[in-house]
């Protein structure tokens, strides 16, 4: 069985409840770290919450959702070997998995509809990463976030 990890603020909520009902049924098992309302609550909560989920190895991927998605991406990214990308279509969606293999698929809820986060949500789990020239570009990444968590003579 497939599974997946979710989280979204206040924002982000009925979004994040339409997609995780969406993905249930499509056969997925979907881990939700909260909110559990429409109360406020801050985004890097959640971010960490699925960001670390996934730097621990308990998932492959994740999906995040707040206003605009950008407090999201922000967070999400501070954890090495996070790839979070902001997706407002399905084309971006697309290319964040072939070219960047995004592991963290982040929604905007106040710019986004159900039915288009529902096709953006298809197409960045059925698109696979492309590797090749991409491949040298993501390890690029990582060798800058390994310099930066292992400065020469720290």
């Amino acid at each position: 069985m497939n599974k997946i990890i979710m989280g979204a603020d206040h924002a982000g909520f009925s979004l994040k409840e339409d997609i995780k009902a969406f993905l249930t049924g499509q056969g997925w098992e979907v881990a939700d770290k909260g909110t559990g309302d429409e109360l406020p609550a801050d985004y890097a909560d959640y971010a960490a919450a699925v960001a670390g989920e996934i730097v621990a190895g308990n998932f492959d991927r994740g999906i995040l959702i707040c206003g605009s998605g950008a407090g999201m991406s922000i967070t999400a990214n501070k954890f090495p070997g996070i790839r979070a990308t902001l997706s407002l279509d399905e084309e971006m969606a697309r290319l964040s998995r072939q070219h960047n293999d995004s592991n963290i698929l982040v929604l905007g809820g106040r710019r986004t509809d159900a039915a288009t986060a529902r096709r953006i949500v298809l197409v960045w789990l059925q698109t696979p990463f492309e590797g090749g020239r991409h491949q040298r570009r993501v390890d690029k990444i990582r060798a800058i976030e390994e310099k930066l968590l292992c400065p020469a003579g720290g």
